[in-house]
């Protein structure tokens, strides 16, 4: 197990580099001078020549990477070109409101989705699996976004029942603000993983162990509970893993969409204004999270089940 985790963490580290590296090369492959954007029409070659020193931007692109990566290892991400203030800073302060987002809208999907998924395994074909069949795969087909547009309307809006935008100031406070990005965020994880869950449960039940329990007399709840689930909900850790990315991509349009702070927000300005070290920062800091996230993933799957352990 050991010897798995260091190699599973070389490999992340690996793939951090190699993403932001590329991310990097993107990045500045984009056409237009991000001075003049900074700037405006009017600022004089000087300015903008003083403001590519402080960017850096006047040296080789292969210095301007080295540099990066230099900082990198300080925790030093840089300075926003307009608040002088560290970037580090900047996306830190925001980026607790989107992690909340993304706990709480996969937390409540979980609590759903798991039960649904067992319950439509073991009751196959009945009237309640196909009914959460259709709307399992009706909640997968609808964007997170169009689900907030219409839920800011109806309960927002329309009902008055709920809060419209921001984060709430407290905690209780922001949680009664997180319910209705929480829901856009969760309600299509909650079909992908009930269906995930009943797939894999059915695969599971026809096992033998699973018929030597049933000989034993072993009440059927506690057999799924016991000794079918700890198996089925392998695949779902991975998916849970993987979709970190759909999270944070889900999460851009709805702190967007309801005004909340968040680093969905603050990329989108920041890629708006063309301001370099906050892009970096923001997307460093999201591979992070996703590299993280899967690694998470492989190693609960490997403590689960030995033989994945063989796979890397």
């Amino acid at each position: 197990m050991w010897l798995y985790f260091v190699r599973r963490i070389a490999l992340s580290i690996a793939i951090i580099v190699i993403a932001v590296t590329l991310l990097f090369l993107m990045i500045h492959a984009v056409p237009g001078d991000p001075a003049a954007v900074m700037l405006g029409p009017r600022a004089t070659p000087e300015v903008k020549a003083l403001l590519h020193q402080q960017m850096g931007l006047d040296k080789p692109l292969v210095v301007q990477i080295i540099t990066f990566f230099g900082g990198l290892l300080h925790g030093n991400l840089g300075y926003d070109v307009f608040s002088q203030r560290p970037v580090a800073d900047i996306i830190f302060d925001q980026l607790p409101y989107t992690i909340e987002l993304i706990l709480i809208s996969i937390l409540w999907a979980i609590v759903i989705a798991v039960p649904l998924g067992c319950y439509s395994a073991i009751r196959r074909n009945s009237v309640v699996d196909q009914v959460a069949g259709v709307l399992t795969v009706a909640t997968i087909a609808i964007p997170s976004f169009v689900v907030a547009v219409y839920a800011l309307l109806i309960f927002a809006v329309t009902l008055r029942w709920l809060p419209a935008i921001g984060a709430g100031n407290g905690f209780w406070d922001g949680l009664i603000y997180l319910i209705l990005p929480a829901f856009a965020v969760g309600i299509g994880w909650v079909g992908y993983i009930s269906r995930l869950v009943r797939a894999s449960m059915l695969e599971v039940l026809g096992e033998n162990h699973i018929r030597m329990a049933r000989s034993f007399g072993i009440s059927e709840w506690r057999i799924v509970a016991r000794y079918a689930l700890p198996l089925a909900i392998l695949p779902t850790v991975t998916i849970l893993g993987v979709g970190i990315a759909w999270l944070l991509s889900s999460a851009v349009f709805i702190e967007v969409v309801f005004a909340r702070p968040g680093i969905g927000a603050l990329i989108v300005n920041a890629v708006n204004t063309r301001n370099y070290p906050i892009v970096m920062g923001v997307v460093l800091v999201t591979t992070f999270l996703i590299v993280a996230a899967t690694t998470l993933s492989d190693l609960v799957n490997a403590f689960l089940d030995p033989r994945t352990r063989e796979k890397l």
